[in-house]
């Protein structure tokens, strides 16, 4: 146990409110080079203008805490065999998974002290962020079912929506390479279907740094799908095409009530 929690320090920082033990802590989303908006390891909020509920916080966690998140993933001994590359887990989540669900509700709750929140003007969000509606944020808990994927490069995964077994509000966190996801409204032929749409397909580009978050409510939940193709040619940002490595995602999402 004791083993656990001093893993857990060294991804996400203490958790204590405790003044002598809060200036001990290292490596902590707010702690660590974010004293300043201007400096550029610091979580930054982005907006995907063109879907409504989309938002990109790149630099969610440090490239320290990202090591040692894959470092407790590998630990649960999902990945032992080259043919499994994909874990789920529905109600009791691991330790590490709550705590990262934990800092992203901080993260959300407490963006303001890193970057100015979005105008929430007309909204009837009340006065958290509006990165996610505040009725999902106060979920108890709020995520219950996590799926880590790890892609060889070449691999991706078609264009979908999320189950609607699950509720509004879906986390994604990735890790290890870069990766160009691409967005399409419902009802539009993605890249990995046969047809072809018979007017041009709006694709919405987003890249994924190793470390960013994404935050998929309302509008970019239920009326966009999203993939990432990695094959040849589909992998370009800013005109040059993203190195193929290895990618780890962790996604976290929340159960419907059963009627």
């Amino acid at each position: 146990m004791e083993d656990e929690k001093a893993l857990l320090r060294q991804i996400f920082g203490d958790s204590s409110d405790s003044e002598d033990e809060s200036e001990e802590k290292e490596d902590s989303i707010y702690d660590v080079g974010c004293q300043s908006t201007s400096d550029p390891n610091c979580p930054t909020w982005e907006p995907i203008k063109e879907i409504k509920g989309l938002w990109l916080c790149r630099h969610f966690l440090s490239p320290h805490q990202q090591s040692t998140l894959l470092s407790a993933i590998q630990n649960e001994g999902w990945f032992l065999e080259a043919s499994n590359n994909q874990a789920m887990r529905f109600g009791d989540l691991p330790s590490w998974a709550i705590e990262l669900s934990n800092s992203i509700r901080e993260v959300v709750l407490y963006g303001d002290r890193i970057h100015e929140p979005p105008s929430c003007a007309g909204s009837d969000r009340g006065e958290a962020a509006c990165w996610l509606p505040p009725d999902l944020l106060s979920r108890e808990p709020v995520f219950d079912q996590l799926i880590v994927n790890v892609y060889q490069p070449g691999e991706g995964i078609c264009a979908h929506v999320d189950l609607m077994r699950f509720e509004d509000g879906i986390a994604i966190v990735s890790l290890e390479s870069s990766c160009v996801m691409h967005f399409t409204q419902v009802g539009e032929v993605s890249d990995c279907g046969k047809e072809q749409p018979e007017l041009p397909m709006i694709k919405i580009p987003v890249f994924l740094m190793p470390g960013s978050l994404v935050l998929l409510s309302g509008d970019a939940r239920y009326l966009w799908k999203h993939e990432i193709n990695r094959k040849p040619g589909f992998q370009m940002w800013e005109g040059q095409e993203v190195n193929q490595e290895r990618r780890t995602s962790v996604t976290l999402r929340k159960l419907c009530h059963a009627e």
